[in-house]
């Protein structure tokens, strides 16, 4: 196969990686509607361009600032028994205010925009706008908070689309912790600005990553737990070289045998993917007497192991804690009540706590594939390539036929050689895959991870060829068409054709967490906010980790901020959207 190799690749993100590993850790495509990243800062209303620092070290500019000839000017028309208009006073006492604020002398500076406000004639609306913005931004660096909201408020009341205002606000509401009214503020100056201002989406980012946070936290206490699909226990079970859940040999009923119970009963449910009943039939075999239960350890492990899966953390880590209080139980089931605590705790952020549990698993049995099979994972997933490239090696060589471990080697290879600039490498990493793909013929995992990689080479229509044959092998494997509709945006900006493969994983796995996040942010981009946020609520319901909470949650709330600002404002967001994509992005708002 011919291809040009590029090595200045764009570096996936966590939220791909998470597509090709299986896993629940995701970043999505995007947060509002529209966004201009490569756009240079610019300052607001004529200012000059900003550095690159931090936000709450910027000040917002006053306006309506007259150089101070122009004062001098009507200074001696006074002088000369001209009389100034009420207006003209008015920006008198403006400017002398301004001044007083450029020389930090603060509270003089709000007793002039006091005389400003009360001087002005209601009429002249933008006037009176700036006079009550600028005596806001006075009241802001006193910190005085209440006092800047009111006069913002103010301001807003004579100019309803005043950008400086609701972003001033905004930084009031965020320092009295006031998140929700905060959001809708910053989202109302990234639409008037027409999302322009890398300053202000930076703050709007922020704001959403906390008010995810805060809601996350209140999702994981409320959520409800929700056995996943088989798809999804599928793709979590092959990923295991030797689970002792997969791999034991437990007695077969016969049909004349009473019915089958306890863990017995657990693990036929296992196999035939009745997976509801496992939980309960586990718990059968816990709870029964010592004479009774035969597989007590085992069914901890399994039950444990299910718990996780559905999310229900508490209880998992209840039932892996028992295995590992029990000095006596097998050190094989031990050490996977350890690798699966693992899982546990990083999917709780507790990073420290789960790589300690790896190694503990390591010290109790250092032959153990799926010690450094699973680590290695975990490790590429955040980011530490070269150690996940040597928990990989370590996993291949005690296991050399397990395709998926070597398939994700030859994938940490190729990240790693594109982030050493490494050509040679590069090609010698695409031939490798290449040969597990040979010598692993019905492995999906190594055609969908080489159509990534392809992907991501910008060599669409050869990745087209192996995302087919992965879906021949896995028809119903949703984070495959997932995979692929992303791909049809990257590669033809199709969205109708990308929606449309995005409904059909949806179809095949109404639970699938990645689907509706997807489309919920392809719909953001589409500016059908209320179809977004309705999608955003059905990921929520399947989302498992508290990292997967707060991105979800984010992606939700900057969908109903737009929803709440533009229909306060009576902006279309479809026009805002089409300006964007066709680039006719104005620079200032009339």
């Amino acid at each position: 196969m011919a291809m040009t190799l590029n090595i200045g690749s764009v570096k996936l993100t966590k939220w791909q990686l998470a597509l090709i590993l299986g896993t629940p850790l995701a970043i999505g495509l995007g947060t509002y509607a529209v966004k201009r990243w490569t756009a240079a800062p610019k300052g607001v209303d004529g200012d000059k361009k900003r550095p690159k620092a931090k936000i709450e070290k910027q000040a917002i500019s006053l306006d309506g600032t007259a150089p101070d000839k122009e004062l001098e000017r009507n200074q001696k028309s006074a002088e000369l028994g001209e009389k100034l208009s009420p207006l003209k006073e008015a920006n008198n006492y403006k400017t002398e205010g301004n001044n007083c604020y450029r020389n930090g002398k603060y509270d003089e500076a709000i007793i002039f925009y006091d005389k400003a406000i009360d001087k002005c004639p209601k009429e002249h609306r933008t006037d009176m706008a700036i006079f009550y913005q600028n005596r806001a931004a006075s009241y802001e660096m006193l910190k005085k908070w209440s006092k800047v909201k009111e006069d913002c408020t103010a301001s807003l009341e004579f100019n309803p689309r005043y950008a400086k205002a609701y972003y001033r606000r905004a930084r009031a509401h965020e320092a009295t912790n006031n998140m929700n009214e905060c959001l809708d503020d910053v989202t109302a100056t990234c639409i008037l600005e027409m999302f322009q201002n890398n300053t202000t989406i930076m703050f709007a980012d922020r704001v959403l990553k906390e008010t995810g946070r805060v809601d996350a936290e209140k999702g994981m206490r409320n959520r409800v737990a929700i056995v996943p699909s088989a798809c999804f226990v599928n793709t979590y079970t092959r990923s295991f070289i030797a689970d002792p859940l997969q791999t034991m040999e437990v007695p077969v009923p016969s049909e004349s045998d009473a019915p089958t119970k306890g863990f017995l009963r657990a693990h036929r449910a296992f196999l035939k993917e009745k997976y509801e009943e496992i939980i309960p039939a586990c718990t059968e075999e816990i709870e029964s007497s010592e004479a009774e239960a035969q597989y007590k350890v085992e069914a901890l492990l399994l039950r444990g192991t299910f718990h996780l899966l559905c999310g229900s953390y508490a209880e998992s880590q209840q039932d892996f804690d028992a295995i590992l209080a029990n000095a006596d139980a097998d050190p094989n089931l031990r050490a996977y009540a350890y690798i699966k605590r693992a899982a546990l705790f990083i999917q709780l952020d507790q990073r420290e706590k789960g790589l300690a549990d790896f190694d503990e698993a390591e010290r109790l049995n250092p032959e153990n594939p799926d010690v450094y099979h699973q680590r290695a994972q975990i490790l590429l997933l955040l980011e530490q390539i070269e150690p996940a490239l040597a928990e990989f090696e370590k996993a291949v060589r005690i296991a050399p036929d397990h395709a998926i471990a070597l398939v994700q080697k030859c994938y940490a290879e190729y990240r790693l050689s594109l982030l050493a600039g490494d050509q040679r490498r590069l090609e010698s990493v695409m031939h490798t895959f290449q040969n597990a793909i040979d010598r692993f013929p019905s492995c999906v995992e190594c055609y969908s991870l080489m159509a990534q990689v392809l992907a991501d080479q910008q060599q669409f229509p050869q990745a087209q060829e192996y995302y087919e044959k992965a879906m021949k092998l896995a028809p119903t494997n949703p984070a495959l068409i997932v995979h692929q509709a992303i791909m049809v945006l990257q590669w033809r900006g199709d969205i109708e054709m990308a929606v449309q493969l995005l409904n059909k994983a949806i179809e095949v796995d109404p639970k699938c967490e990645l689907a509706y996040e997807t489309l919920g942010t392809v719909e953001v981009q589409r500016a059908q906010l209320k179809r977004a946020v309705e999608l955003f609520e059905k990921a929520l319901l399947y989302a498992k980790s508290q990292a997967e909470l707060v991105h979800v949650y984010s992606l939700r709330n900057a969908a109903v901020a737009q929803i709440n600002v533009t229909k306060k404002l009576g902006i279309d967001m479809n026009s805002v959207s089409a300006m964007a994509q066709s680039g006719l992005m104005p620079q200032g708002v009339a």
